[in-house]
C-alpha cells in the first residue's frame, strides 16, 4: 500500500513538473509573436496613433474597407475579430489605451454582440498566454467561472483552448509561418464567388444594457476618443430583423446601418458581405459619420 502511495505521488510530481516545463515553454514561444493575430499584436505594439480605428466581430472583419478611408487621408486600421464578442472588444481596446495608442475616432459594429456578454472561446484563447505577465488581462477574465483553473493550474489554458494555442500554434510561431491577419490593414475580404448560407433568423435575439458595450463608451470617454457606433447589414432573408429597431430603442446613439445595403449580390452570406458590398457600405459610412 506505501508502495502504491509512493508511486501515485511519484507519478503527480512528475505530471506536475512535466505540466509547469510545458506551460513555460508554450508561453515563452507563442507570447514572442506578434505578427499572427490582431491580439498579440495589440499587446507587442506601443505608441501608435490613428485618425480611426474599427473594433467589432466579424460584421466589422468583414466589412469596414480601411483603405477606403486611408484613400482620404485618415490612418486607419481594422481591429475587427471574427467570432469575438463585446466582452473581448472591451478587453482589447484597455490593452490599447494601456499601450499609450492615440485613437482619435473607434468605429464600433455593435449589433448581434449587444445581445451577449458572454466571452468568445477562441478570442479568449488568444490572450490566455498573456494572462500571467498582464494585470489587465488577469482582472478582466478573474469573475469567469473557471478563472482558477485557467490562472492557477499549470498548462491548463493550453489543453483547454488547444485548437488555438496549442501544439500547432506553438509549432507555427517557432517556424515563423505567416498569416494574413494584418493585411489589408486589418480588413478581411470575402470574395469568394460561393455564396454561404442565405437564410437567417435571428428572432430569438434579446437586446440587453450590455456592460461590455458600457465600458467601452466608458473608455472612449475618459480618453477623448470620438466614438461612433454602428449595425451593419444583413440579408432581406432574416427572421427578425426588428432586432436591429429594438437595438436603436435602447440605444439611441447607435446608427442603423443595417439595410443600407440589400441587393444579394453583395453578400457572401446572410449575416457578412463580399468584398464589393463592404466596400458600398464603407464609402456610405465614411460619407455619413466623417464629413
Amino acid at each position: 500500500m506505501k508502495r502504491f502511495l509512493k508511486q501515485i505521488i511519484l507519478f503527480l510530481v512528475i505530471l506536475f513538473t512535466a505540466s509547469m516545463l510545458l506551460d513555460v515553454v508554450y508561453t515563452t514561444i507563442i507570447s514572442n509573436s506578434s505578427e499572427r493575430n490582431k491580439v498579440e499584436h495589440v499587446i507587442h505594439t506601443k505608441n501608435e496613433k490613428y485618425d480611426v480605428v474599427f473594433m467589432g466581430t466579424s460584421r466589422a472583419n468583414n466589412h469596414f474597407v480601411t483603405k477606403i478611408f486611408e484613400n482620404k487621408g485618415y490612418k486607419a486600421f481594422n481591429y475587427g475579430i471574427s467570432g469575438s464578442h463585446l466582452f473581448e472588444t472591451s478587453l482589447l481596446l484597455k490593452l490599447m489605451i494601456a499601450n499609450n495608442y492615440e485613437i482619435e475616432n473607434l468605429v464600433l459594429e455593435a449589433d448581434l454582440s449587444i445581445c451577449n456578454e458572454k466571452r468568445d472561446e477562441g478570442t479568449t484563447a488568444r490572450f490566455m498566454p498573456y494572462i500571467h505577465g498582464n494585470e489587465i488581462i488577469k482582472k478582466h477574465y478573474e469573475n469567469e467561472s473557471d478563472f482558477y483553473q485557467i490562472y492557477y493550474l499549470p498548462f491548463y489554458r493550453y489543453i483547454k483552448f488547444d485548437n488555438k494555442i496549442g501544439f500547432r500554434e506553438v509549432y507555427d510561431v517557432a517556424a515563423k509561418k505567416p498569416t494574413n491577419t494584418l493585411q489589408n490593414k486589418g480588413y478581411y475580404p470575402l470574395i469568394s464567388h460561393k455564396k454561404g448560407n442565405m437564410k437567417n433568423d435571428i428572432s430569438s435575439l434579446k437586446v440587453i444594457r450590455n456592460k461590455y458595450y458600457e465600458e467601452i463608451k466608458q473608455i472612449c470617454k475618459q480618453n477623448n476618443i470620438k466614438l461612433t457606433v454602428v449595425m451593419t447589414p444583413m440579408c432581406a432573408n432574416t427572421k427578425g430583423l426588428n432586432y436591429f429597431d429594438k437595438v436603436q430603442q435602447l440605444y439611441p446613439e447607435i446608427h442603423n446601418f443595417e439595410n443600407v445595403v440589400t441587393d444579394d449580390a453583395y453578400f457572401a452570406s446572410c449575416g457578412h458581405l463580399n468584398d464589393e458590398g463592404a466596400k458600398m457600405y464603407t464609402n456610405y459610412l465614411l460619407k455619413k459619420c466623417f464629413k
